[in-house]
């Protein structure tokens, strides 16, 4: 069958950020489908109208929409509407079987059910955060109108989706609370490129003894964005509360974001930036495993939120491949996968101290650090192993094509 996928920021392993649209389009085409995907280049320089070009058999379409998370909300909503008042024409161009739009941005819906209801063909939405409900807890969606629209426009998406994925127990509960038949709901998470992240122990160290001030020092990883929900900033605070505790013990923060400047402040303010907590800017999914590889402990982070409880992040599932003991200080379905597994633990998301004590007493229990690594390990194959939810996702889309 012909898939057109629509995601507005599709990524691959050479850029920085999550992957999972690449990933499952590249089996899609591997097991015999054509996919056509539509997605913007959101570089700063991009200009210019469509392009195409492809990457493992993927056809990819790109529109120049300039975008990043350093963008006010209003700019950042603004390339929202621009690419998607674009995308219908282009994916309504093409003599295809199933349009399958990810979300987010919720936006993604308008050219799908466009290219939907013109190609006469059946859509599956893919829902990978909660919107508007995330924007509007964190206080991004303030006005009035603005929040009503969008709270239209995702009771839209769901009517004209013949089937609906959700990312995670969460977001499918959420979306049941709109009225969508649950029936007609898949759950399928984030998952676990298992061959990327299994690296020979020497490239940990090489990225090890790189940095003078790593070396054989205890390492506490984040690698992602650094935006407002993300709230990063708790590491600085951890950090503080470490150096009474264990001053051995490092942080790094691999990523880049709109909080970036504000995390380094808060870290200078402390004392503790570039003695025990150190930024080293985004870089490439390709080059994660070393970090992973080398670090003791990775992490996963958001604001005190519950509406980010049902999160479904890629960093959580790398960690995971990795067979790196994984924290995390929000509560939730992730949370109770590690608990039940042995795979990592949950930090108080408020006591910086306590958070700082737990990560000590596991990063000096080497036995237990093992343990971890071997729980993490075996999690990624049993539950969330990427060829397996791939195969998994190419089913539904394929029963919606021939019901």
């Amino acid at each position: 069958m012909t898939i057109v996928y629509l995601h507005q920021y599709f990524k691959t392993p050479k850029d920085s950020g999550g992957t999972r649209s690449y990933e499952m389009a590249r089996r899609f085409v591997k097991a015999g489908h054509r996919v056509i995907m539509i997605t913007s280049n959101a570089d700063a320089e991009a200009k210019g109208d469509w392009y195409q070009s492809e990457l493992e058999g993927i056809e990819v379409h790109w529109l120049p929409v300039p975008y990043n998370n350093k963008m006010s909300y209003p700019d950042r909503i603004k390339a929202f509407f621009r690419f998607a008042l674009k995308a219908g024409n282009k994916a309504s161009s093409f003599d295809a079987d199933l349009i399958f739009a990810t979300s987010t941005p919720l936006t993604i819906a308008i050219p799908a059910i466009f290219a939907k209801k013109k190609l006469k063909i059946p859509m599956v939405f893919e829902v990978r955060d909660l919107w508007p409900e995330l924007p509007i807890a964190i206080g991004a969606l303030k006005n009035p109108v603005i929040k009503y629209v969008a709270k239209k426009l995702e009771r839209y998406a769901y009517k004209h989706s013949k089937h609906i994925v959700t990312l995670s127990p969460g977001i499918r509960d959420g979306v049941i609370e709109t009225g969508y038949p649950e029936k007609k709901l898949s759950v399928i998470p984030n998952s676990c490129d298992i061959d990327l992240f299994t690296v020979d122990n020497e490239v940990g160290h090489s990225f090890r003894i790189k940095y003078k001030w790593l070396q054989d020092r205890p390492l506490v990883a984040y690698t992602g964005t650094l935006g407002h929900i993300n709230g990063v900033g708790y590491l600085a605070e951890v950090a503080k509360e470490m150096q009474n505790i264990n001053p051995e013990v490092c942080f790094v923060v691999v990523g880049d974001g709109v909080e970036y400047q504000k995390i380094k402040e808060l870290a200078i303010e402390y004392g503790v930036y570039n003695k025990n907590f150190f930024m080293l800017g985004k870089i490439p999914k390709i080059d994660i495993p070393a970090v992973l590889n080398a670090a003791n402990v990775a992490t996963s982070l958001f604001i005190d939120l519950k509406p980010m409880w049902a999160n479904s992040a890629n960093k959580f599932f790398d960690a995971l491949a990795s067979s790196t003991p994984v924290a995390i200080n929000y509560s939730g379905w992730q949370k109770e996968e590690l608990i039940a597994s042995g795979a990592g633990i949950a930090m108080s998301p408020t006591n910086y101290k306590k958070a700082a004590q737990d990560l000590n007493n596991l990063l000096t229990d080497k036995n237990r650090l093992m343990d971890m690594g071997k729980h993490a390990k075996k999690l990624a194959l049993s539950k969330f192993d990427r060829n397996k939810l791939a195969k998994m996702l190419l089913e539904i889309l394929e029963t919606q094509v021939n019901a």
